[in-house]
């Protein structure tokens, strides 16, 4: 089947980001955000008139993130677009005053005497978002004065919201050089360049876009170090005002998960490299390299005359709706529909951002998933996490707002173990041994970036933050502590390493959400012991797989692993038995990969 590899703009705000429809929808929003306040302002203690505040809030959230979302869609696929910037900032504006007026509403929540909240959490309608209210009310009791939350609203502009922002401005403007075979010198965009360097089959290739990719984020790194150094102390600054004790505690509770949880989920991962060091040191034998590279390890494995798997889009659209087939109906039918609708933006062109994203459209009840596809099976991966990701929220759609807020590490879950159903039934349905290692080095290299890079992020992060409140720390200092992170993480297996991650990583600059890269390692284990439960009884198991989506907004991480899957995630044996799932693919890609060259 073919399938159109670029988003329907048009079928949200006709017009792109110099829209009248848009135009319209901002200024529709300005006044009713007007009107919100005015009432949040009259609330007392009425329960019609707390219900009644929730409608119009939950409006205001979907129509100011609808714009928002599609604003971002315009500027990430065509990020030489001038009107989108501005269109941001308004937004951004928009944004500050629904966070003082929201921040006033939660006050008067916390306001609210024990006995009426007990009765307001009684109401029918509101005893199913009971844990998120009471959430709610728990972190407002943090709450600054209301004045001075209106200051930190108003600032943010100018702080969180706007550092990230630079950050994207200048990602937009650079370019990386790269010389083909004719000898044709061309600028790759830092997407292109990005894909290129990792997934190239020749590792001259790969050395020199690495190369180039050192230099440029290089020259760039002390603008780069003046924005983390800036972001991250803006966020210490209000972690400390509002009583968190320690950088991990805010990620910690939005991620709605205990610090128990997290020790025991990396003293699993630190307990186990050694599987990952033999996969890695045994691909680089197969690979004929002298050293292994940070840019060679997801490089393509070809053995003999089976080159690495490629796929065009419309072949990869086709292998992920028939494989996720084998796990279910309604999967199925979902993506068929995500892609026959165009939610994906798959072109490989010049003005793209990097990375991949998969983002709401909350007025449609649909999500739209942003990427760069080059054919190769890793961006195929890459398609099936995202539409994972959809489907996640598509399941939501039928449970009250507040409980459709999710958080990070349980979102990952959903996309990894769409990723685990690819790869897993390609890997059983191999025509060749050579395929099939190449496809459990494609599967191995997601548990590599969980198991070593995500580490290696967690770890130069965690060291950042503790430099960073004694001082303002430098390039030199961020590179030589990310080269220390990740000589810890990958443990030996490197021989060259990647000092400027820090600032080429898109996940380090995000304002929103404290310490990004954890959730990651969390969502990939956590969907390999939903996945072992699917494989003891797969029959109608994808019920199961959405009664557990739909608790995510609803609980905390520790109920819901107990509830739907009877295990206690701050137990370092739960996160073990993942490891465990890793560690046979290890084996088995060895002892395949030892037949093979010893043939």
């Amino acid at each position: 089947m073919t399938y159109t590899q670029t988003w329907d703009l048009d079928a949200i705000f006709p017009g792109g980001t110099a829209s009248p429809a848009l135009k319209n929808k901002l200024q529709s929003i300005a006044q009713d955000l007007a009107t919100f306040k005015t009432l949040v302002d009259q609330f007392t203690d009425q329960l019609a008139d707390f219900k009644q505040l929730l409608i119009q809030q939950e409006q205001l959230e979907k129509a100011l993130l609808h714009a928002s979302t599609f604003a971002n869609m315009a500027h990430d696929a065509n990020t030489k677009d001038p009107y989108a910037p501005v269109v941001k900032g308004e937004i951004m504006v928009l944004f500050s005053e629904l966070n003082k007026v929201g921040n006033r509403f939660t006050q008067k929540l916390v306001d609210l005497d024990e006995a009426t909240f007990t009765q307001f959490l009684a109401d029918e309608t509101l005893a199913s978002i009971a844990f998120v209210l009471t959430e709610q009310r728990q972190k407002g009791a943090r709450l600054l004065s209301e004045q001075e939350e209106a200051l930190i609203a108003e600032l943010n502009k100018d702080g969180l919201a706007a550092w990230s922002q630079v950050y994207d401005t200048i990602i937009s403007t650079m370019s990386i050089p790269w010389t083909n075979a004719q000898g044709e010198t061309v600028n790759l965009s830092i997407g292109q360049a990005m894909n290129r360097m990792s997934q190239d089959n020749d590792p001259m290739v790969r050395k020199q876009l690495f190369t180039a990719w050192e230099e440029a984020f290089s020259h760039q790194a002390p603008i780069f170090a003046d924005v983390l150094n800036h972001l991250d102390g803006y966020r210490m600054t209000l972690q400390d005002k509002h009583q968190y004790r320690h950088h991990l505690e805010e990620p910690l509770e939005y991620n709605r998960m205990s610090k128990a949880t997290l020790d025991a989920m990396w003293q699993a991962v630190s307990d186990n490299k050694q599987p990952l060091v033999s996969f890695l040191k045994k691909k680089q034998q197969l690979l004929q390299l002298d050293e292994l590279a940070w840019q060679d390890v997801d490089a393509p494995l070809a053995i003999g005359d089976h080159k690495a798997m490629t796929f065009t889009y419309d072949e990869a659209c086709d292998f992920i709706i028939k494989h996720f087939h084998t796990f279910g109906p309604k999967l199925t039918d979902f993506t068929t529909h995500a892609l026959n609708n165009r939610w994906v933006e798959a072109e490989d062109r010049n003005d793209k951002r990097p990375g991949g994203y998969c983002t709401s459209l909350p007025e449609f009840d649909e999500s739209r998933i942003f990427m760069t596809f080059t054919g190769s099976a890793s961006d195929t991966s890459t398609l099936a996490h995202e539409l994972g990701h959809a489907f996640h929220s598509h399941v939501l759609t039928d449970v009250p707002y507040l409980n459709q807020h999710y958080a990070m590490n349980v979102a990952e879950t959903a996309s990894t173990f769409a990723e685990t159903i690819i790869a897993d039934a390609t890997v059983k349905s191999a025509r060749s041994d050579e395929e099939k290692l190449s496809l459990l080095n494609n599967k191995l290299e997601g548990a590599t970036a969980m198991f070593m890079n995500i580490h290696a992020r967690f770890i130069f992060e965690d060291s950042f933050y503790h430099a960073r409140k004694k001082g303002i720390v430098s390039h030199v200092q961020l590179s030589e502590l990310m080269t220390a992170a990740q000589k810890e993480a990958f443990h030996g297996a490197l021989d060259t390493y990647h000092p400027h991650f820090w600032s080429s990583k898109l996940h380090f600059f995000i304002d929103d959400v404290p310490f990004y890269n954890f959730p990651y390692t969390f969502g990939y284990l956590f969907s390999l012991g939903i996945y072992a439960e699917y494989l003891k009884q797969p029959e109608n198991f994808e019920e199961k797989y959405i009664a557990l989506l739909k608790d995510t907004g609803a609980m905390t991480v520790e109920d819901l692993a107990m509830k739907h899957l009877g295990v206690d995630v701050t137990n370092v044996d739960f996160w073990a038995q993942g490891v465990q799932l890793m560690t046979e693919d290890v084996n088995q890609f060895i002892t395949l990969a030892d037949q093979l060259t010893n043939k």
